[in-house]
């Protein structure tokens, strides 16, 4: 079986410009942003057609907001969730989200589903074309094209060529295994027990987080009347296998939090383990992989999500500048994926260990090094303030474009502007090009995009005189006065 073919500039014939394996919330956004822009796109997704009340992440940080606000899509999410503006790491270190230099000055409670349905139903309304019950196993690229060999869901197969394929299908990502890349890293917590129930008491915060001697344990509200209940005990460490009942669950929280808010009706338990894990490439070729394909790490910090819908932030420009024939070095372009969120991923992957590893102190020496560093951050305003930015995404930062100025590779602000919010002239997709009243300035040769394709835009400020070009992704690209 084979769709309709298409033939590209370059006498390639294609079925598709992009497949993107796996629709969790980076392959989602992913495949919205390039139909967005008119690409044709399938998503192939192993999973049945249906959204699962079932949910890993409960956390959206300011700056995957305000990706989200740059696709309109934040204050939809926003009504669904619980705003935290302080943010509990362990014992009596928190950070005051309020200081966020950002509109989303809060960590926004939600379950991932919510995020998923969200942009499910943008990238439906984009035009992507969905393929669920659909696998993958195996794929061949060559000089132009990819092809994927798919399993439809009456075990038909399926030949998919497309000029590009990225893979979002997680941490046992089949992408990544067809590329053969090895996934190093090592488990960093084991036997984590986790249940979804209901409460007869509910807990005085909208995330509860507490650890106590050997114990640790982690409330969150799915916002239905559920509850998300994660724990783990140092003294029981036992396979994956072993079973897991809810008065296992009962006794966690009653010795990390002093109460198990009379928990009942649990609809799943089940226990797992954590690793901290990155593939060492993200691009090979024509085929890419971004989010829990590309690195795994402890939930501490609430970052996995979030890093993965930062990915596709990051890919899905660059890739939409090739397909439209924009970029003049497209490999260069395509390269600095990898250049640019690598880092990233090692970052959080640091910081997040590092968070787990303080919360979890059993020894004197590392629970001295937990005290000085809670003392540290919450004294310290220049170290909260770093902590703040690596947790929430707004410190992240790219290498500069060499003669782009000194706002090169930071995330620009969202400025009021004459024709309206930054975030919102991002919505078109496209690079925003701010300039003083009154001039009139030419694209830097280093712009991967023609001049019809930028937003242009006034400062509101008379007295600013530096001209800014944007990236899609609300990155400086190049700055100058």
């Amino acid at each position: 079986m084979r769709t309709t073919d298409h033939r590209t500039t370059d006498g390639t014939t294609t079925d598709t410009d992009v497949i993107v394996i796996g629709a969790g919330p980076t392959g989602l956004l992913l495949a919205g942003d390039l139909a967005a822009a008119g690409l044709r796109v399938t998503l192939v997704e192993r999973r049945p057609a249906g959204r699962s009340n079932l949910t890993r992440a409960f956390g959206v940080h300011a700056r995957t907001l305000e990706l989200l606000d740059t696709r309109g899509l934040a204050d939809a999410l926003e009504a669904t969730g619980t705003p935290l503006t302080r943010m509990r790491l362990f014992g009596h270190l928190s950070l005051d989200l309020r200081r966020l230099p950002s509109r989303f000055d809060h960590l926004l409670i939600t379950p991932q589903y919510e995020v998923e349905r969200l942009l499910e139903q943008r990238a439906a309304d984009s035009g992507v074309s969905f393929r669920h019950d659909t696998t993958l196993h195996a794929l061949h690229q060559d000089a132009h094209s990819v092809t994927a060999e798919l399993t439809g869901p009456d075990g038909t197969p399926l030949t998919l060529r497309a000029r590009h394929l990225v893979g979002t299908d997680g941490h046992r990502s089949t992408v990544r295994t067809a590329l053969g890349l090895p996934f190093p890293g090592t488990s960093v917590i084991r036997s984590i027990v986790l249940a979804d129930v209901r409460l007869a008491h509910e807990p005085a915060e909208s995330l509860t987080v507490n650890g106590s001697g050997d114990t640790f344990a982690f409330i969150a509200p799915f916002g239905d009347g559920w509850y998300r209940v994660m724990g783990w005990d140092r003294t029981r460490q036992v396979p994956d296998s072993e079973p897991v009942d809810l008065d296992e669950v009962r006794a966690l929280a009653r010795r990390a939090l002093g109460t198990d808010h009379g928990m009942h009706d649990a609809r799943w338990i089940s226990r797992f383990h954590s690793d901290e894990r990155q593939v060492p490439a993200y691009r090979v070729g024509r085929v890419f992989l971004a989010g829990d394909a590309a690195h795994v790490h402890s939930p501490a910090g609430g970052q996995g999500m979030n890093t993965g819908l930062q990915d596709a932030a990051n890919l899905s420009w660059k890739l939409i500048a090739v397909h439209r024939g924009d970029a003049p070095d497209p490999e260069a372009l395509l390269d600095s994926y990898q250049a640019e969120r690598h880092p990233v991923g090692a970052m959080v992957l640091r910081t997040s260990g590092a968070l787990v590893r303080l919360a979890m102190a059993h020894t004197p020496a590392t629970r001295a090094l937990r005290a000085l560093a809670a003392a540290t951050l919450n004294t310290l305003r220049p170290a909260s303030a770093k902590a703040l930015g690596m947790i929430s995404g707004l410190g992240i930062t790219y290498a500069p474009t060499p003669g782009a100025g000194r706002s090169s590779g930071r995330r620009a602000p969202d400025v009021p502007l004459r024709e309206g919010r930054l975030h919102t002239l991002l919505r078109a997709g496209e690079f925003v090009l701010i300039a003083p009243e009154g001039a009139t300035p030419t694209l830097p040769c280093l712009a991967p995009t023609t001049a019809t394709r930028v937003v242009r835009a006034t400062w509101t400020d008379p007295a600013r005189r530096t001209t800014t070009l944007v990236r899609p992704d609300g990155y400086v690209l190049w700055s100058s006065r």
